[in-house]
């Protein structure tokens, strides 16, 4: 009736081989679907894929911004230089001397707290010693600007 092939196993054994090799073929086949089916674990691997990859951008843009700093530094230094030169000798000498002579009433001032201030309001030094420091600076600045 039907002529047996080439393609067909002659021997129970031969057959048995070739079931077996299909079974792992189709598990192979099942595996590789289910694989493609798990949304989970194929979310799973997409967030840790994106996740390195944020990582990495965030060392590239620190180190960006390391750059850029360090950059902003030195033309701020270069900038400060140019403009000490630009500033006359004559203003320097008297903005320092201006500066002894607030170090030296500030020294004098505290000192002075410290002889005339009542126990509890001594307690608050820090304070107060801000306070003189600004008055006294406010007054340089004033008296500077009186003058011009």
């Amino acid at each position: 009736m039907t002529q047996s092939s080439q393609n067909e196993p002659t021997n129970p054994d031969e057959l048995r081989h070739r079931v077996e090799r299909t079974r792992h073929e189709l598990g192979a086949t099942l595996e590789s679907l289910a694989a493609k089916t798990d949304v989970k674990a194929r979310a799973q691997e997409k967030a840790a894929e994106l996740k390195g990859h944020a990582v990495e951008l965030k060392e590239q843009a620190g180190a960006r911004a390391t750059h850029l700093s360090e950059q902003a530094r030195g033309k701020a230094a270069e900038a400060a230089h140019a403009l000490e030169e630009k500033v006359p000798a004559p203003v320097k000498d008297r903005a320092a001397a201006a500066a002894g002579q607030v170090r030296t009433r500030a020294g004098q001032a505290e000192q002075l707290w410290q002889d005339k201030a009542p126990e509890p309001v001594r307690d608050h030094r820090k304070a107060v010693i801000g306070l003189a420091a600004a008055a006294a600076a406010l007054a340089f600045v004033l008296l500077r600007h009186g003058r011009k």
